[in-house]
């Protein structure tokens, strides 16, 4: 009769459950791994000998057949080496059977028999719990992220003679030390630094409070770059279930190393201009790419017109939905992008147009070329847009500094309380219970800005003057939803609308 252990793989950030059976057969000695197994899976036939042999147990001199169940799911990762060794044991009587009922299994072999990090250990706890397992075991270094699960138990092992032992009841497994939620450390880059720029500030500290995507466009060294750079110094802590989101994304494309836990800082992701489409939103084996790694965090994107046009274009979806969907052959999978998009851009190829005192080199057909490489569906998803003009010497000869990401990180960080606190109190047609003004859709935008009827009109009168489309329209209340929240303000008025739909540019050429 096969024995059936309980293990998991991994579909986009989810933990998939899977039944790992094993039958023993009188026939010639094989190993043979059936149930859509993918290279890694496969390959795991010759770890889990050479395991076997390196903690002393025998194995079967018989045809061992292990069933990937259900056999439909496509099954990827090395994960499954250490069910598919417990399942080897059990169905050849080397280990007791009575603690693999309501335990998952995960971890890669070495040839030596020690338990390597996998990816994914948090999505597998979280599927645990949600199908009814009491525990799952895990190698030491992919413990900590999964710790954080409340309602399964998770424990560890350094090898493979540890689990052996455990089965057989001969000496306990050590239970994963549980990670901190929250890390009040601050980034080492402080707002003080910048001089002047308190336009481009204030739109900063916007886009951090509501989550918003922010464009700013000026001429080089004007400070785009280094505004961006601080803008993690402003962000707001971590909620626990903001952490746990982060972490699942980023265990599931192994960047959690040497035993770190939960991810305690909003991501901070810079990729550079020539990353491919598949590095921007993810790979053929449906692994995360940078839109869905800087979930809940931010995603910079220097020199913007220099990206690749069809990168940009990939945008377009995350920043409406806030999710991705990726097919590919491999399958089809949803990840989360909630993010907020930060973008620097040069007016024009040169960088002068629009300069107070260096003149432009540009002929107009260039300027027209360049600019179009940011096309008008994807600047009417950008929230705030900014025009960023050189410092005056003198601000930049000032002794003083300006003021400190603290600070502004307090309001910030007041801001979100009273976002969390109005979306707890009122119902939501979200999927999910939002987390920031920028994650509002459909109607519950206009609930939650509760505009007054002079603030509606004032709008009103923007859509025709600044040829706001019904996109830009709901983005701008969105804004002027937290610039009220910064204020204090339970309902959007005049002067929030007014500063809101400052922040749109009606196009780059004109601002200049």
């Amino acid at each position: 009769m096969a024995v059936v252990v309980a293990s998991g793989t991994i579909e986009g950030v989810e933990g998939i459950p899977i039944e790992v059976e094993v039958d023993l057969q009188k026939r010639l000695p094989a190993f043979q791994v059936v149930g859509l197994p993918g290279t890694a899976v496969r390959e795991s036939t010759h770890r889990v000998r050479s395991a076997l042999a390196a903690i002393g147990m025998a194995f079967p001199k018989q045809r061992v057949v292990c069933n990937l169940a259900p056999a439909s799911v496509p099954k990827s990762g090395t994960g499954f080496d250490l069910p598919i060794a417990v399942g080897v044991l059990a169905a050849s009587d080397q280990v007791a059977r009575p603690r693999l009922d309501g335990t998952v299994f995960y971890g890669e072999l070495s040839l030596e028999g020690e338990l390597r990090p996998v990816a994914g250990a948090l999505p597998m706890a979280l599927m645990a719990r949600e199908h009814g397992f009491r525990r799952i075991v895990l190698p030491t270094e992919s413990a900590p992220e999964a710790a954080i699960v409340d309602g399964v138990e998770v424990l560890c092992a350094d090898r493979f003679g540890d689990v052996v032992a455990w089965l057989e009841d001969e000496r306990p497994l050590r239970r994963a030390p549980r990670a901190h939620a929250v890390d009040d450390d601050h980034a080492p880059l402080d707002l003080c630094e910048v001089r002047g720029q308190e336009r481009a500030r204030r739109a900063l500290e916007i886009a951090a409070a509501g989550g918003h995507n922010l464009l700013m466009v000026g001429a080089p060294g004007c400070g785009k770059t280094m505004l961006a750079a601080r803008m993690p110094g402003i962000l707001p802590r971590l909620q626990l279930e903001e952490a746990i989101d982060i972490t699942r994304v980023w265990s599931v494309a192994g960047l959690l190393k040497g035993g770190r836990g939960l991810v305690t800082r909003r991501p901070f992701r810079a990729p550079h201009h020539t990353i491919s489409a598949a590095g921007m939103v993810g790979s053929a084996n449906l692994r995360p790419g940078e839109v869905s790694l800087a979930h809940h965090g931010v995603l910079f994107l220097d020199e913007v017109p220099e990206f690749s046009r069809n990168v940009l274009e990939l945008l377009r979806g995350p920043l409406e939905d806030r999710a991705i969907t990726i097919a590919r052959a491999a399958g089809t999978v949803r990840l989360p992008a909630s993010i907020s998009l930060v973008a620097a851009a040069n007016p024009c190829p040169c960088g002068f147009l629009g300069h107070p005192t260096r003149p432009c080199t540009c002929a107009p057909s260039a300027i027209d070329r360049y600019q179009g490489r940011l096309s008008g569906p994807l600047l009417d998803r950008v929230d705030l847009q900014v025009w960023v003009q050189p410092v005056d010497p003198d601000q930049l000869s000032r002794a003083e500094p300006g003021e400190r990401s603290a600070v502004v990180r307090a309001r910030v960080e007041a801001a979100r309380e009273r976002q969390r606190q109005r979306f707890r109190s009122g119902a939501s047609r979200c999927r999910r219970r939002p987390t920031c003004n920028a994650e509002l859709q459909g109607d519950d935008i206009r609930a939650a800005a509760d505009p007054t009827p002079a603030a509606l009109r004032v709008l009103h009168d923007s859509v025709g003057s600044l040829g706001l489309s019904a996109r830009g329209w709901a983005r701008s209340l969105k804004v002027a939803r937290t610039i009220a929240d910064l204020a204090g303000a339970t309902r959007v008025d005049v002067p929030h609308i007014l500063e809101a739909t400052s922040y749109r540019l009606p196009g780059v050429a004109e601002a200049a």
